[in-house]
């Protein structure tokens, strides 16, 4: 190809973003992400603001990575280079999303390959290494303002862009000083943000609500009544969810429908409140006055396991993990734990009748197991549902002083849950989306959960309670306003 006729191919690929990507990448653009194509490319624009709002799993990282290739491939004038930085939450999700999907889209194109090299923190133009990139960039996680700015800078271009990709938990301190690529009076300039609506504290709130007036929004959704649906997310998938739980549900709002839900996500334990917990040891007699108790969570799913969780008072103690145990093999575990460590009372998740099997097994061999369901109605007013009971229970306790085995993938399955308010009564998030942002089933911490499911009187002969000040004076409550 002669360089007029790569030239005039370029002017055309600035003018047409979705011709961009079909010509380099061969696909077709869905139709929300024709919508933010298009708004990448027509007429020069000094100050292009992209906020994408999404459902889960749309292909937004895709999307990301074609307005940075079409970014760096179409945007130059003689003497002028486009420069660009990428961010994410952290250093981490940036290299493992946003970064290698720049990696993969460029590999299916002769022409970038061609023109650019990608490394593990910069792209650059061949031609031009210096001056014509884009660029990996963090900050930490308690940065201030300042520090934020920092890492943004060193963009000074007639053709500036930032992309921030999972947005929706940023700070918006990060909009702030991504808003210094406007100054200048650049030529063209590209401000772009894609985030899952599930915070109303982060930047991706901010933009959609206090300032939509000056971002164009995209709300990508998975809603099968939606003509410009995603077609990544499974419409039965997505019918189903919102049949279950409805379509004002906070988890079907965000992670369905690509809405804000009204009153946000909140996590029930951080990760420093885990590591305290696991870093807690009594002695016996701080706790064997109290009930032992076994919470016994069956798996579902092949990829599931089965747990049985020991606990007694403010300690809990290594469970035992099972993959793919039968009913009759999990209830000979349980039984032999209860004959060896003489428990009090054993609950056992029988959600939808899994484990219904192990019940009745147990009661074969003399025992008395006391089935719950997840979805069953609380003991106690304020929450929607036993599951929701029974986790802010266990919340209690490890932010009262329970102590927790140290279980290093235990963190990550007590800190991922989020709550919301449904109504006046508190929800967790459904154990279904869960599992897709833990890339697993929480299975030993619904365990510990069943602990909680009800009152335990311990055996007669042990000594009273005597409850710490520090479970005594938790208020769960008090810091959900």
């Amino acid at each position: 190809m002669s360089l007029s006729a790569a030239q005039d191919r370029i002017r055309q690929w600035r003018l047409d973003p979705v011709r961009f990507v079909r010509d380099n990448f061969e696909v077709e653009p869905d139709a929300w992400q024709r919508d933010a194509l298009a708004f990448l490319g027509g007429e020069t624009n000094p100050k292009r603001k992209l906020c994408m709002k999404a459902c889960t799993g749309p292909g937004k990282s895709a999307m990301m990575a074609w307005a940075g290739w079409h970014r760096l491939s179409c945007f130059a004038a003689p003497g002028e280079h486009p420069k660009g930085a990428a961010l994410s939450i952290t250093a981490d999700n940036l290299k493992d999303n946003l970064w290698a999907e720049l990696s993969k889209w460029q590999s299916r194109s002769p022409f970038l390959k061609a023109a650019f090299t990608w490394t593990k923190e910069k792209i650059y133009a061949n031609d031009h290494p210096e001056t014509w990139f884009l660029s990996a960039r963090s900050f930490a996680k308690d940065a201030n303002t300042e520090a934020i700015g920092r890492a943004l800078s060193g963009l000074h271009s007639q053709f500036p862009f930032i992309l921030l990709d999972e947005s929706g938990d940023m700070p918006t301190a990060v909009g702030k000083a991504a808003q210094q690529i406007f100054t200048g009076m650049p030529t063209d300039a590209l401000l772009a943000q894609a985030g899952n609506p599930t915070s109303t504290d982060g930047l991706l709130y901010e933009s959609c609500v206090h300032s939509a007036a000056t971002w164009d929004i995209i709300t990508i959704t998975a809603d099968p009544a939606d003509p410009k649906r995603t077609p990544r997310v499974s419409a039965e998938h997505a019918q189903e969810m919102i049949d279950t739980y409805g379509r004002d549900n906070p988890w079907v709002m965000a992670t369905i429908l690509g809405l804000f839900p009204p009153s946000g996500f909140r996590s029930l334990l951080g990760v420093e409140e885990v590591n305290a917990a696991m870093e807690r040891h009594y002695r016996e007699d701080d706790y064997s006055f109290a009930a032992k108790v076994l919470g016994v969570d069956v798996a579902r799913e092949g990829d599931d396991s089965s747990v049985i969780f020991p606990r007694q008072g403010l300690a809990s103690f290594t469970p035992i993990v099972m993959r793919n145990a039968r009913s009759i093999e999990g209830a000979a575990r349980v039984a032999t734990k209860k004959n060896d460590w003489g428990s009090d009372a054993e609950f056992v998740d029988n959600t939808g009748g899994f484990g219904g099997g192990w019940i009745d097994q147990l009661i074969n061999l003399g025992h008395s197991p006391i089935g719950v369901h997840f979805a069953s109605s609380a003991t106690e007013p304020g929450y929607a549902n036993k599951r929701a009971e029974m986790w802010f229970k266990m919340a209690e306790w490890v932010k009262g002083g329970g102590a927790l085995p140290k279980i290093p993938s235990l963190i990550a399955e007590l800190t991922t849950p989020t709550y919301a308010f449904k109504g006046d009564k508190l929800l967790i998030e459904p154990k279904e989306d869960i599992k897709k942002r833990l890339g697993r089933s929480p299975d030993m911490a619904d365990a510990l959960a069943l602990t909680f499911a009800f009152p335990v009187a311990p055996k007669v002969g042990r000594a009273p309670a005597r409850a710490s000040a520090a479970v005594q004076d938790y208020d769960p409550f008090r810091s959900l306003g």
